[in-house]
């Protein structure tokens, strides 16, 4: 499904109502470039999720961990270089601690993602608009938010 969105509230909003959907475990793979809004959108997964506290791009720590309903792992890809590097950060334990595992820069990894959602974030030439295409698996082949 593609969605448009015209401000980074709405792109929150929008990652809000897809949050429910979500089941522990599920793997969100981001396509976008630097700017495309990648975790505002990740900041409206974990409103979604019941979490509170402020999120923050992961990308000097490469994950950043919030609690809620399902807990949030926030993954920054960018400084790995290859799908070898995530071994080196846990990323099984990650996995099998059953939350909703967000990784931006997905691309450098890809080759290690099984199945994930995946979620392509363009901006449009509206200023501030966004194209977020969601893709991944039979049950979100219909989803409406």
């Amino acid at each position: 499904m593609t969605y448009y969105t015209h401000s980074e509230a709405e792109t929150e909003a929008l990652a809000q109502r897809l949050a429910p959907y979500l089941d522990p475990g599920t793997v969100i793979a981001f396509d976008g470039d630097l700017g495309a809004g990648k975790t505002a959108f990740t900041r409206g997964l974990a409103r979604g999720l019941g979490i509170t506290e402020r999120v923050t791009s992961p990308t000097y720590t490469i994950v950043n961990e919030y609690d809620g309903r399902i807990p949030l792992f926030h993954f920054d890809m960018y400084r790995l270089t290859s799908s070898e590097d995530l071994f080196d950060i846990g990323w099984e334990d990650y996995l099998e601690r059953g939350g909703i595992l967000a990784v931006e820069w997905s691309e450098r990894v890809a080759d290690a993602l099984e199945d994930p959602l995946r979620v392509s974030i363009r901006r449009t030439e509206e200023e501030n608009g966004r194209r977020i295409t969601i893709e991944g698996g039979k049950r979100f082949a219909d989803l409406s938010l």
